[in-house]
């Protein structure tokens, strides 16, 4: 039977305890460092009261003053006392000590101040040379790349370290002469293998090559931009001297005035927002990039837009009255709209934008009538011709991401007129198509809602616009090639053709001063008789409207321009003067066009009179019925509808 013995293992010692901040020390080197704290000079005496040997351990945080054990790593160095220095006027003592041994603590006690450790010492394995030797030619291979890229390594001391023969120690030198992380030196200290030791060199080696690496480039690459940039900057101030001399702006200049602008435009906070980060995006630009045109048009855009400039409104009916009368003959219906208008605006201080539509024949004046109303109303008069418009962005406009991108028409006619509450005339809006590239009036849906409009979201802008200022007039021929959600938000008002009498006065009024002011007479020069008009009217032209008719006024006047040049030629002219009656119509303007219809001077037998009634006007026809053998059967003749080969079909059943 074995014999128990109560004593301690060989390999457990009991040792004075010294925690040391920012310093590892390894077995078979050197440390110098001072000493300060109570408890550590007190552990130091006790060490040199006895063997002079004192256990080592590094701090967690160098900044405890305190520490307990469990801010301290639990392996360390056994470590002999060399050299220890106290000066009389310094509390500090200053150590020289020789690692000797790893150990790990494995119980921490305080007596009589000194704080003792129970340790157990790192066990001494015998490893094969055959298989460290190529990982110290690794280690060794890796230490001169590292000396060669790094500028803080001591290259003396690491090939002495170098030199050693023993694995272990050489691994250990290198730890303590070369500037590794804390963490690192604490990581080589805690291995006890010396296989284990220099893979975990290797790799901590591997990684400090890899960033010194990464570091030379950077530097390298910040060195080259630095010489870009003083490059840059030396050019620069070459072209900001020209420009002076030249009397031009500089780039710096330019921008900073763009950004005033933007100060000063006074934008919505949206668009305030978009302006700024595209204007600090500009200026990180180089001016010759292509972005840079981008960002600066739309920049322009913003500025350019109007976002509060409003032009004084006229409300006074009586002055709107007068404008109305003088430009148009008749039209009681419309002007009577108008006054309306005017009257609510001067009652209410925010009324909702209403929305008309003129819908007439061709030439009743529906787009002068616009241009009227701007007048009398005292607005900025723009307009947008619909006829043909087949694509949405013509409306809503483009992407920016788009080459050539550009607003739409309702915000480009916005930056036009210079105010937000002009006048705008949607012209032909039956007209508008629609194709594969979207459906412009759906998009108009949106602008014609007064309960919409207020926030219209272009696509290049991309911020949204107030529409709710705007006083929008639309025009169409018809009603129903225009879709019905959009014939729903259109306040119609429907102009009829002219009479006879309208026209004669129309004539009279305007478009005779106009046509004779357009070929250079005056009115002593050229009169009209009310039967030389009612001539144009009746045998030259047949329509609801005025067009054709201001044509044919346009046309004599033209030949009585040439001969008043050709009577000033022979002799003098200075009293000429012409009157134009219906005879000298005739003469003018040639062989009459149109016959006046005869109906009812004469009742005939087979005959009948019938009325067509078309979107630019009508006419009577004539519709004659002959009686020939045959098998008694109906035949039609002419290009006739539907309805009236119905009606023929009908009438025959009376017989």
């Amino acid at each position: 039977m074995q014999e128990f013995h109560d004593s301690t293992p060989n390999d457990v010692v009991r040792y004075p305890m010294v925690p040391i901040r920012d310093v590892v020390v390894f077995p078979h080197t050197k440390a110098a460092f001072v000493i300060g704290r109570l408890s550590s000079v007190l552990a130091l005496e006790e060490a040199l009261a006895t063997n002079r040997i004192i256990f080592l351990a590094t701090q967690h945080d160098a900044t405890v003053e305190d520490p307990n054990p469990e801010n301290i790593y639990p392996v360390g160095t056994l470590a002999y006392i060399a050299n220890s220095l106290r000066k009389p006027d310094e509390a500090t003592i200053k150590v020289l000590v020789e690692g000797r041994e790893r150990a790990r603590v494995m119980r921490v006690e305080m007596q009589d101040g000194v704080m003792m450790a129970t340790l157990r010492r790192a066990p001494v394995v015998a490893e094969s040379p055959r298989r460290l030797a190529p990982l110290v030619t690794r280690v060794a291979a890796l230490v001169e790349q590292y000396v060669k890229i790094s500028t803080d390594a001591n290259l003396e001391q690491v090939q002495a370290a170098l030199r050693l023969a023993d694995p272990g120690q050489l691994v250990d030198h290198l730890a303590d002469k070369m500037k590794l992380d804390l963490a690192d030196k604490q990581s080589l200290l805690e291995v006890y293998s010396t296989h284990e030791r220099l893979l975990r060199m290797i790799e901590i080696l591997e990684i400090e090559l890899e960033k010194n690496n990464i570091d030379r480039t950077i530097s390298t690459r910040t060195k080259r931009q630095m010489e870009k940039q003083q490059r840059e900057y030396y050019l620069n101030e070459k072209i900001k001297a020209i420009h002076k001399e030249l009397g031009r702006k500089d780039e710096r200049a330019e921008l900073e005035e763009l950004r005033e602008k933007i100060e000063a435009a006074g934008m919505t906070v949206e668009a305030y927002d978009k302006a700024v980060a595209e204007w600090k995006k500009l200026e990180q630009m180089p001016p010759m990039s292509a972005e840079t045109t981008v960002s600066r048009n739309y920049i322009d855009w913003l500025i350019a837009m109007p976002w509060h400039q409003a032009k004084d409104e006229i409300r006074d009916i009586n002055f709107a009255q007068e404008v109305l009368d003088g430009d148009h003959y008749g039209l009681d219906k419309i002007k009577e709209r108008i006054i309306e208008y005017l009257a609510v605006r001067q009652l209410l201080d925010k009324p909702k934008g209403s929305i008309l539509c003129f819908v007439g024949p061709p030439g009743v004046g529906k787009t002068s009538l616009g241009r009227s109303i701007a007048r009398a109303t005292g607005r900025d008069f723009v307009r947008f011709a619909l006829g043909g418009v087949r694509d949405e962005a013509e409306i809503r406009g483009h992407r920016r991401t788009y080459i050539g991108a550009l607003p739409g028409q309702i915000i480009q006619l916005m930056k036009k007129a210079g105010t937000i509450n002009p006048l705008i005339l949607l012209d032909e809006v039956d007209k508008i198509g629609s194709d594969y590239r979207g459906d412009p009036a759906a998009a108009l849906l949106e602008v014609l809602d007064p309960e919409q409009n207020h926030t219209f979201h272009d696509h290049y802008l991309d911020v949204e616009y107030d529409l709710s200022k705007v006083m929008f007039i639309a025009t169409a021929n018809v009603l129903h090639t225009i879709p019905g959600p959009l014939q729903d938000r259109l306040e119609v008002i429907r102009l009829a053709g002219y009479t006879e009498r309208e026209k004669m006065e129309i004539a009279k009024r305007h478009l005779m001063r106009k046509q004779a002011e357009n070929n250079g007479l005056i009115p002593e020069q050229l009169s009209f008789t009310d039967d030389g008009l009612k001539t144009i009217i009746e045998y030259y032209t047949r329509e609801a409207g005025v067009r054709n008719l201001e044509r044919e006024i346009g046309s004599i006047c033209r030949k009585v321009a040439r001969k008043l040049v050709r009577e000033r030629a022979e002799q003098g002219g200075e009293n000429f003067s012409f009157v134009a009656t219906t005879k000298s119509v005739k003469e003018l303007l040639g062989t009459t066009k149109f016959r006046p219809q005869t109906i009812g001077e004469r009742s005939e037998i087979g005959l009948v009179n019938g009325l067509a009634v078309t979107e630019v006007g009508g006419d009577v026809l004539h519709v004659e019925a002959t009686l020939v053998e045959g098998a008694g059967k109906l035949t039609l003749t002419g290009k006739l509808g539907d309805v009236m080969q119905e009606s023929a079909q009908a009438a025959i059943t009376y017989i």
